[in-house]
């Protein structure tokens, strides 16, 4: 077998010959990959945009929770945030920063041509769902990610967040082939914090108590209800939360066809367990892609995929129900009430662990992502396409939390909501390509619409008439009942020509306007136009053939895009219903901001595209600005006037950055070695606010501040301890320090946006054997532990406390960080940088180990491949943080673009360890 990148893997029989001639032709596929771009492909060496792209191959069978996460560390300028190891919840994606303070900075989503919908649509609670895990990732042939104004300008209002394409694979020509796959695995989380025992706990809190002269044990009783603090119990309540998580999953797929009619069938069903006490997600799938061409002019086709979703869901960060909060109690109460034999009511705070055993909060979603085409071939050089598509969404969410939970007490509490949502598009082209001589032309006019229809109904009550009687009909009171509905409609015009003079010269222009019902009635066009320009330099005389470099190309792109991911009627003034016993009303609810018109970025870059070595190394180079204005801000209004906010157009905001992708085969031939390192940078800065800043909330420090980063950290700055008297000191605004905290000033105290992240991914194969590894790494983030607050307060509460405070300050010249435990004098305990940290972290993202059996073992059988391997997700993680884990992001009070980087009793990710096969047929 002999091989080399770039040209056809050729098989020669040697025999007894001593050397031998091999001829090997040049693979077109490898050095000219396809790429989709919106509405078509394109040749990458033709490619003047910036695409980035991740193939389906690459995320198969990864023990990860859904797309996005398998996403992380693959792409350059991409970064992704997980949040929290709940199963099920929504990620944080940006692609080359955050474009807007208010609207969304979410990508948009297209599933093969049809956009979807990605935003959350739960109301149980305040953790967003994703929609995004309805996808099974191994029906994913690509997957990519636009992110320059050339690439994106072509989706126009939807854009300036970047674009998501997924591509899910069809069938090809050629015997049917039938794969069967099975994985089975554990899982644990990726840390563990360490808590007081009982012993520490009461040596600190006497300390704590004793130092401003009360008794702790006369005060931890007036506090807890209870006389535990005496007794022998030593419960490590923190590691209640957490449970031996696992998943299975099990696929079955058919692919095959004729030139006629192609096909492409699967099933899928993941089992998962979450490493959350009382977390569980379950998916089941199924997909039909077919293409048939009715003659040489006309081929039609449809992709119908059909998913059953089933999330167990636990409680906000912020409620006692939260498992994690279990890590408050004090450990000198018992898990199990000793007079009872049930699970101890009787704590400090609530026990979480009832709302686990006499509750449920499940979330049931039946969605479908299908689309239908026709493609017309009018001439050689002139194509016709129309498709219609549907994302048909149905939720289902149903809790209820029986009378021994808090917030089911006394008599039991039920909810149910139903929430459909519907996404109609229609996407009209014609499609023109010519080659002549040294001119290749393609050329693309269409029309776009979609229509989006959203309702809700929910209904909650009291009164059942005991715990196993769960739904609302046994209710003795329905106590609310609700219902809404809402639609949007876009309209779009678009067109893109591509022209190649001589294969080196590159032009590229589109442009497209939008209509959308969101906006007031003389703002609701918006013309987004884009252009970029490459010249492959080793097409050049001076440059061809070069030994050493074998690929050189510039490109330069500029572009508008805009941003409408807003309320459906934000431009609107709106009135709901009121009521008074029986007579209803008219009450006005929100007021009308009739000149609201479109956010638009603006964005510039420039790069080169390399190779080197007969491209044994490539990649690529880019910088880019991007400038938005016109933001999408929901302003404070005061509460005197009757309304909290109103959606406005005021503010600017910059992205400035870097991405740097290197690709090399280290070692080709029996033994194969290749390396993947992408590394992004982006500075964030808000250039414009009107003078104005906004707070993320009375426990938060993330603001949005003038010249300041998004969501920068804002608050008094910590100083330390004085060694003289154990005093936590602050800094003034003098610079000087201070142990009163209402002296120290407010200033910037941390930046939850990363200095650089990226992934360097590498890959092994030795004849059967193959190893993949995949490190991601974020480096320059802090997080705030809004936790560690009541986890570090020095027995300012008598909450349990992490075992580095019993550092604290105890005489005089003692020179520490942790100041002197004094009951309910709260030294050291004012909202400060105290609890800031450094939040970079280096994870071992991905491993893959597996081995194909050998084709002459399996010539006698009906398989025609199998594969054995171990894989594991989030093996080992490499941080300064003492929090959970570094990749954070609360959902304290749902989340916003200004309350990024905090920590608040939030769920570390989980490490999993699978063990799978794969079988082809």
């Amino acid at each position: 077998m002999f091989s080399f990148i770039g040209l056809k893997t050729a098989e020669v029989n040697v025999g007894n010959k001593t050397a031998v001639d091999v001829s090997m032709e040049s693979d077109i596929t490898q050095l000219n990959e396809v790429v989709v771009v919106g509405f078509g492909t394109q040749i990458k060496q033709e490619l003047t945009g910036n695409i980035a792209k991740v193939s389906g191959a690459d995320i198969q069978n990864l023990p990860s929770p859904s797309v996005e996460s398998a996403l992380q560390g693959r792409a350059a300028g991409v970064y992704i945030n997980q949040g929290s190891g709940k199963l099920g919840q929504g990620f944080q994606i940006r692609v080359r920063g955050a474009s807007s303070v208010s609207a969304s900075n979410q990508p948009l989503y297209v599933v093969d041509g049809i956009i979807v919908n990605s935003a959350d649509l739960g109301t149980s609670n305040a953790e967003p769902l994703n929609p995004i895990a309805d996808i099974n990732p191994n029906d994913i042939q690509s997957i990519e990610i636009l992110k320059d104004a050339s690439a994106s300008a072509i989706y126009g209002a939807r854009a300036s967040n970047g674009v998501v394409i997924i591509t899910t694979k069809k069938g090809a020509v050629g015997n049917t082939k039938v794969n069967f796959g099975y994985f089975t695995g554990v899982s644990t989380p990726t840390k563990k914090s360490k808590f007081l025992n009982a012993q520490q706990y009461r040596e600190l809190f006497t300390a704590a108590a004793e130092n401003m002269g009360y008794d702790p044990e006369a005060e931890f009783s007036a506090e807890s209800g209870t006389d535990d603090w005496n007794n022998n119990f030593n419960t490590n309540w923190a590691d209640e939360a957490f449970q031996t998580g696992g998943i299975n999953q099990y696929e079955i797929s058919a692919s095959g066809g004729d030139k006629k009619t192609r096909f492409f069938l699967s099933m899928n069903y993941s089992d998962q367990k979450g490493i959350i006490v009382g977390n569980e997600f379950k998916r089941a799938s199924g997909r039909i892609n077919l293409d048939h061409n009715i003659s040489d002019k006309v081929s039609i086709g449809t992709n119908i995929s059909l998913v059953r979703s089933f999330n167990q869901r636990v409680s906000d960060d912020n409620a006692f129900s939260n498992p994690i909060q279990l890590n408050a109690l004090p450990p000198i109460h018992p898990k199990i009430d000793p007079t009872t034999g049930r699970l101890n009511r009787r704590t400090l705070y609530y026990n979480g662990l009832i709302d686990q055993q006499s509750g449920f909060n499940d979330a049931t979603t039946y969605r479908s992502i299908s689309n239908f085409y026709l493609n017309y071939n009018i001439t050689p050089e002139l194509t016709l396409r129309t498709e219609q598509g549907i994302d048909f969404l149905n939720l289902q969410e149903e809790i209820y939390l029986g009378r021994e939970t808090e917030d089911g007490a006394p008599t039991g509490y039920g909810y149910n909501n139903q929430f459909t949502s519907i996404n109609y598009t229609t996407n009209n082209t014609l499609n023109y390509k010519k080659e002549v001589n040294q001119h290749k032309i393609d050329a693309l006019i269409g029309l776009s619409y979609q229509q989006g229809n959203t309702s809700a109904a929910a209904v909650e009550g009291r009164g059942f008439p005991n715990d196993n009687f769960q739904k609302l009909a046994s209710a003795a009171r329905i106590t609310l009942g609700s219902s809404s509905g809402s639609e949007f409609r876009f309209i779009s015009y678009f067109a893109r020509a591509n022209y190649v003079y001589n294969g080196k010269y590159l032009l590229s222009t589109s442009v497209r306007t939008d209509g959308s019902s969101r906006f007031g009635k003389d703002n609701r066009y918006g013309v987004f136009p884009a252009a970029s320009a490459g010249w492959i330099l080793t097409e050049e005389g001076f440059l061809k053939n070069n030994p050493t470099l074998s690929f050189l190309k510039f490109k330069a792109s500029y572009g508008l895009t805009g941003n409408a991911e807003i309320g459906d009627f934000a431009s609107r003034g709106l009135y709901t219903s009121g009521f008074y016993e029986e007579e209803s009303g008219i009450v006005p609810l929100s007021l009308a901001s009739p000149d609201l018109k479109w956010e638009r970025t603006a964005q510039f870059d420039i790069g080169f595209d390399f190779g080197f070595l007969n491209d044994r190394i490539t990649g690529e180079i880019d910088y880019y600005q991007k400038q938005t204005k016109d933001l999408l801000l929901d302003v404070p209004l005061s509460s005197v006037v009757g309304y909290t906010t109103i959606t406005k157009n005021i503010g600017q905001l910059t992205n400035k950055g870097f991405e740097l992708v290197i690709n090399s085969q280290n070692i080709v031939g029996p033994f194969t070695w290749s390396t993947n390192l992408n590394i992004s940078r982006n500075v964030n800065k808000i250039t414009d606010m009107n003078g104005a800043v906004i707070i993320g909330g009375q426990r938060f420090v993330g603001q949005i501040r003038e010249n300041q980063p998004m969501a920068v950290f804002y608050g008094p700055k910590y100083a330390g301890v004085d060694p003289d008297n154990g005093d936590a000191l602050y800094f003034t605004e003098t610079g000087e320090t201070t142990n009163d905290y209402a002296a120290a000033v407010d200033q910037k105290i941390g930046d939850p946006n990363p200095d650089f992240f990226g992934g360097l991914n590498n890959k092994f194969s030795y004849k059967g054997f193959d190893l993949d590894i995949l490190l991601q790494f974020v480096y320059g983030n802090d997080v705030y532990n809004i936790a560690g607050f009541f986890q570090s307060v020095n027995g300012d509460y008598f909450d349990n406390q992490t075992v580095d405070q019993l550092g604290y300050w105890k005489e005089p010249g003692d020179v520490t960080n942790i100041p002197q435990p004094r009951l309910y004098e709260g030294n050291g305990a004012g909202k400060s940088s105290r609890w800031v940290q450094d939040g970079s972290f280096l994870r071992v993202k991905n491993v893959s180990l597996g081995y194909n059996l050998p084709k002459s073992l399996l010539a006698k059988t009906f398989i025609t491949n199998a594969r054995v391997y171990v894989a594991a997700a989030n093996l080992f993680t490499f941080t300064n943080y003492t929090g959970y884990d570094p990749e954070v992001n609360t959902t304290y009070v749902g989340r916003s673009n200004v309350t990024l980087g905090h920590d608040f009793y939030t769920p570390p990710l989980a490490k999993t360890i699978t063990f799978g096969v794969n079988i082809g047929l």
